[in-house]
């Protein structure tokens, strides 16, 4: 071994050395603050979304490389996540079961050690939540090809739990089955939004195999396991879990292919100087209806990123209306917005505020 490697070997071990001393400071650190929180009020919560992307925010702008702040993200999360078990043990439920794309967006978001409790439906996810079962729960609700997730607004009609976080997540589909020779499968399982992903794809590799919607991509890998003519699409950690080889990786039509999730719980979250705000809004069937609610959030220079509208299914042909503002609710030209909205529609209601997802 030349001395140049040897000197920097030794240099890597000293720095290991000084990291693991600092990572054992900070989780000192976070059980003198869980010490502290619990005399104040020994039903104090312990997990601060804004507080995280606030530090996240941080580490990313003091980032000089060669790390991406990508990596950086991840292990900063990491170490938030093992120092916040130290005062806290959490359980949060999930759209199950292993091997989705949401329980990848819970490990990325609250760390892979965290339990967890995967359920069968989104209805699901939300009454473990609001029973205390868990602390908190995460669905999806949009991607960027194939739109909303319908099942996860018409939740927050009925449930009073409200919005404390986001997960954006990177969605690559791949195909896996049990044999290498995967060109002469004859069914592809996935759920009906990876099928719609893959469709160019699938049209050019496998224009001969039946396409068959599941309830989920684990559900597909489970099903192809059962079957060598068949194969199933979804993420990559589904494959060692039920015992699939990857055949194609990132078979999705859209190379930014992205999902949002949505984390859901009873907690109020503070600014976090980087917030979206998601609202419930319901109006008269009038004409001038939509235009006199979006009215006042122009007026007070708020950023409208996303609307939708469901069906009331109360009353036929009346509509919800799900929006989402940049900014808190806490901001002065939110609040302005809220209040001038007030007189405007039936009903409205603030689902929640929280940090912007950091990818």
């Amino acid at each position: 071994m030349s001395e140049g490697l040897a000197a920097l070997r030794e240099r890597i071990d000293t720095l290991d050395t000084q990291i693991l001393e600092l990572l054992n400071a900070r989780a000192r650190c976070a059980e003198e603050v869980a010490h502290i929180k619990l005399a104040e009020d020994p039903n104090a919560k312990f997990y601060r979304p804004e507080r995280e992307a606030q530090i996240l925010a941080r580490m990313q702008a003091l980032n000089e490389g060669p790390l991406r702040n990508e990596q950086i993200t991840h292990l900063f999360r990491e170490i938030i996540a093992s120092c916040l078990a130290l005062e806290e043990s959490m359980r949060i439920a999930y759209l199950g079961p292993a091997g989705t794309f949401t329980q990848e967006a819970t490990f990325k978001h609250f760390g892979m050690s965290v339990a967890t409790l995967p359920v069968d439906s989104i209805p699901q996810v939300f009454r473990e939540v609001e029973a205390g079962r868990v602390r908190y729960g995460v669905v999806p609700i949009e991607n960027s090809t194939e739109g909303v997730v319908n099942h996860t607004l018409d939740m927050f009609v009925q449930s009073g739990l409200r919005i404390c976080g986001e997960v954006s997540l990177r969605i690559h589909q791949n195909l896996m089955c049990l044999n290498a020779d995967w060109r002469n499968v004859q069914k592809v399982y996935a759920h009906v939004q990876s099928l719609a992903q893959c469709r160019y794809w699938l049209d050019k590799h496998l224009p001969q195999a039946e396409r068959i919607p599941v309830s989920s991509n684990a559900e597909a890998a489970r099903l192809a396991s059962l079957d060598a003519c068949a194969a199933a699409i979804g993420s990559r950690q589904a494959a060692p879990i039920y015992g699939l080889q990857m055949a194609q990786e990132s078979i999705e039509d859209n190379p930014n292919n992205t999902t949002r999730f949505l984390i859901i719980g009873d907690q109020t979250v503070s600014p976090s100087g980087n917030d979206r705000t998601s609202l419930l809004v319901s109006t008269r069937n009038q004409p001038g209806s939509l235009y006199h609610l979006l009215k006042p959030l122009a007026e007070n220079g708020v950023d409208m990123t996303r609307i939708e509208s469901r069906p009331s299914k109360t009353t036929n042909w009346e509509y919800l209306f799900f929006l989402d503002v940049r900014g808190h609710e806490q901001d002065a030209p939110i609040r302005k917005a809220l209040d001038a909205l007030r007189s405007e529609a039936e009903v409205i209601r603030v689902l929640g505020s929280y940090p912007v997802a950091i990818m």
